[in-house]
């Protein structure tokens, strides 16, 4: 009877698996973060173009609209610089995730093609082994025609 094939790195294996799905977990949240961020700045953006084209469309503005309106495009301008930047860093994070959960893939990969060479390695060492066997068997109990 063959015996089962065990692998002896089944456990790292599985932890392997874990980081793989944990890296993926991750670059999930990095996308949507990234997602999320570039919503932000389209809304910001789209905020000044409405705000421009209010403006734009008064007749005779005072100089407190005046005043009013440069003080808060200048603040929109900044929060659009900011809103950038933090894309900046949410697209370097996105990245970051999409590196580990590459290199966490890879390390599962090769473990996973270890443990099937070695799965493969031993079915054929168990079929010679079988084989053997069997000739063994047929040998002795060969018995030649008596004449």
């Amino acid at each position: 009877m063959a015996k089962p094939f065990r692998f002896n790195l089944e456990r790292i294996l599985d932890i392997r698996t874990q980081f793989e799905e944990r890296a993926r977990m991750e670059l999930g949240k990095a996308i949507a973060a990234h997602q999320a961020g570039e919503r932000e700045v389209n809304r910001l953006i789209n905020e000044l173009a409405a705000r421009e084209a209010s403006m734009a469309q008064k007749q005779n503005p005072s100089a407190g609209d005046i005043w009013l309106w440069q003080a808060y495009r200048k603040r929109l301008m900044a929060d659009i610089a900011m809103a950038r930047a933090r894309l900046a860093e949410l697209a370097e994070a996105r990245e970051q995730a999409r590196q580990k959960a590459v290199d966490c893939s890879k390390d599962r990969k090769l473990l996973d093609k270890l443990k099937t060479n070695k799965a493969t390695r031993h079915a054929i060492e168990e079929n010679i082994a079988e084989q053997k066997e069997n000739d063994e068997m047929a040998s002795v109990r060969y018995q030649p025609p008596t004449l």
